[in-house]
């Protein structure tokens, strides 16, 4: 009979215990089942049995004892299995010994009760309990076993019923052992199998303890890169949920990421990237962590390669006096951005500081190993390109709401690397440096300073984003990159001036797009130009009024319900600054503003006040209207 595999909490008390507490009570179980054996007067074939049963177990935990008290192992021994399977051992010895000192005393009505409640199917269950425990104690044995090689994927009795856990157990121990890195690598390999199958195995190996031998393998690789790679790609499949993703933070794993990241080969560097990025999209804690631990820098670092920095070098890298990089470092010293001083004078003081990232291979000292930069001149044109993609990927995901990451990535060096790939680079590598941007952008909406000191249209770094934004949103087609551009000017709204009129009118012809999710986003972003917070909303309102934006957005309002409330928005504050305008009266903005009042449309809380004030202004403008006709209007 198998015993049940559920994964039982473990209390503060029960950690306490060392190895050698948790298994020196079946132990004494043994002994007591094996003298009671001895002691019995009836059933006495049967007690023989469970006797030789009894000391046969005996010897394995002794052994399972004399293997976690060897100072080889002691402080590196993978304990949960020896736990678990002690406790149900030394239940299944209990039983045992209630049965058998049963069998102590004669008599006639000694024989009568026991007759009664030891009946040979009692014996027989004890026994092949007893048997399992047996089967449990050498399997555990063999998983510790130094002759083994990789996990042990027999089934004990105990994960009959579920031999996930066996396997889990047996990949673990074979990873906190120090075995071949082999082994290691084959057992971190088959954990990411089966954290590949659904979510419960990945929660049963999270919860057996997996992460912390995984980020111990990430670390030192065993002497491999194989091995960093094989726990990192663990670690990826197992970080799917915010819960899970806190246990990596708290066994110390960022640290470790980065560390491993900034010091390892391109092809660990792959997939540490991936494995940053996808931490940082499911964690805001740990996009936090990340950035303290200063991983954007060598993220930026490998973004950088290949590409033309010349524009950086000639504004930053070095400077005099009057140049860009001295009137920027005072303007922030001034202003007392929090950190971005060090970060520039780091920036102008070394090109070499925030270039190089020491990629190259820790593992092969022995035959002197190989620069970072032969290294990456060798690499071939995928490995590079996997590289920066991923690099992108994890920019992208840590600057998501994180107004420390966001100031790091707008600072010149991020913004003249983004620019440029999006630029020159088409596919998964332009979208993601797309997307980052879009991010920072977001932050920078609702944060003033970084507006002001990293945003400014008259800043070459912000000026070449803002440049390849306008063109990605006039010149190309793949929607995929045209929305985070439309988006990411829509959230910089306030930092352009009155006269940005090709800013405004760039996003007035996408109005009209054939896809309605560009036309919708076109919509919001002007909205942010045309809304009250915006302080040159009346300037933009005219200008997109100017450049005919009325006759696409009044299309837009019969596209969908999506699409429908956006535009209204759209319309109201154009009504609410331009309410004068001819273009608006053609349009029959008024009745379309009744309309939507009257179907409910104003009623949503978010437009309910904007509806009103631009009901209000188009009736003090156009012909034919009157105050008390519209008593339906939005108060």
């Amino acid at each position: 009979m198998a015993a049940s595999t559920a994964p039982t909490a473990t209390t503060t008390t029960d950690r306490e215990k060392t190895l050698q507490d948790e298994l020196a009570f079946p132990i004494l179980l043994t002994d007591r089942l094996i003298k009671s054996a001895g002691e019995a007067e009836s059933s006495r074939s049967e007690c023989v049995d469970i006797s030789r049963q009894a000391d046969e177990l005996s010897h394995k935990l002794r052994a399972a004892v004399r293997l976690t008290s060897s100072p080889s192992s002691s402080s590196s021994i993978y304990d949960r299995p020896i736990r678990r399977i002690a406790a149900d051992v030394a239940k299944n010895l209990e039983r045992a010994l209630t049965l058998v000192r049963k069998c102590k005393h004669t008599g006639l009505l000694r024989h009568v009760f026991l007759t009664i409640t030891s009946s040979a199917a009692d014996f027989k269950k004890v026994t092949n309990l007893l048997q399992s425990s047996i089967g449990d104690f050498s399997w555990l044995l063999s998983i510790y076993s130094d002759d083994e090689g990789g996990a042990n994927l027999a089934i004990p009795p105990i994960a009959r019923d579920d031999p996930i856990i066996a396997w889990v157990w047996s990949s673990i121990a074979s990873l906190q052992i120090n075995r071949q890195v082999k082994d290691r690598i084959d057992s971190a390999n088959y954990l990411a199998s089966l954290a590949g199958h659904n979510q419960r195995y990945r929660k049963v190996i999270v919860e057996e303890g997996a992460v912390s031998p995984l980020l111990r393998l990430l670390k030192d690789g065993g002497g491999s890169p194989e091995g960093q790679i094989a726990a990192a790609t663990a670690l990826y499949l197992l970080v799917d949920e915010t819960e899970r993703s806190g246990i990596v933070t708290n066994e110390g794993g960022i640290p470790i990421m980065v560390q491993v990241f900034a010091e390892s080969c391109m092809s660990v560097q792959i997939a540490v990237a991936e494995l940053v990025a996808k931490v940082a999209e499911i964690d805001p804690v740990a996009r936090e962590v990340f950035g303290k631990e200063n991983v954007l820098k060598p993220l930026i670092s490998c973004l950088i390669l290949d590409v033309d920095m010349e524009d950086y070098k000639r504004l930053y890298v070095g400077g005099g006096k009057n140049s860009i990089h001295s009137i920027v470092q005072k303007e922030l010293a001034a202003k007392n951005y929090p950190n971005y001083t060090n970060r520039v004078l780091n920036h102008g003081n070394s090109s070499n500081s925030y270039h190089k990232v020491h990629s190259c291979s820790s593992f092969d000292s022995r035959t002197g190993g190989s620069s970072s930069r032969k290294e990456r001149e060798n690499a071939s044109t995928e490995v590079k390109l996997k590289l920066k993609v991923n690099s992108a990927l994890a920019l992208w995901r840590l600057c998501e709401g994180s107004v420390f990451n966001s100031q790091k990535v707008a600072e010149p060096k991020g913004l003249f690397c983004l620019s440029k790939i999006i630029e020159t680079e088409r596919g998964e590598l332009q979208y993601h440096c797309l997307m980052a941007i879009m991010e920072v952008a977001k932050v920078a909406e609702d944060n003033a300073d970084l507006r002001k000191v990293a945003w400014k249209p008259s800043s070459p770094p912000a000026k070449a984003v803002l440049d390849q934004l306008l063109r990605v949103i006039k010149e190309e087609s793949n929607l995929d990159i045209q929305i985070p551009a439309i988006k990411a000017i829509g959230c910089l709204a306030r930092i352009f001036s009155a006269k940005e009129t090709g800013i405004v009118s760039s996003l007035v012809g996408q109005l009209g797009n054939k896809d309605i999710g560009v036309a919708i986003e076109a919509a919001i972003a002007l909205a942010k130009f045309a809304c009250p917070d915006n302080h040159n909303c009346v300037s933009h309102s005219k200008t997109i009024i100017e450049f005919n934006g009325v006759p696409p957005l009044m299309k837009l309002l019969s596209a969908s319900d999506r699409s429908r409330k956006q535009g209204l928005v759209l319309l109201c504050y154009l009504s609410m600054h331009v309410g004068n305008s001819k273009e608006l009266a053609e349009a029959r903005a008024l009745k379309t503003l009744e309309s939507a009042a009257k179907s409910g449309m104003a009623q949503n809380p978010e437009v309910r006040e904007i509806f009103s004030r631009a009901l209000h202004h188009l009736m003090l403008y156009q012909d034919g209207s009157h105050p008390h006709n519209h008593g339906f209007a939005v108060v």
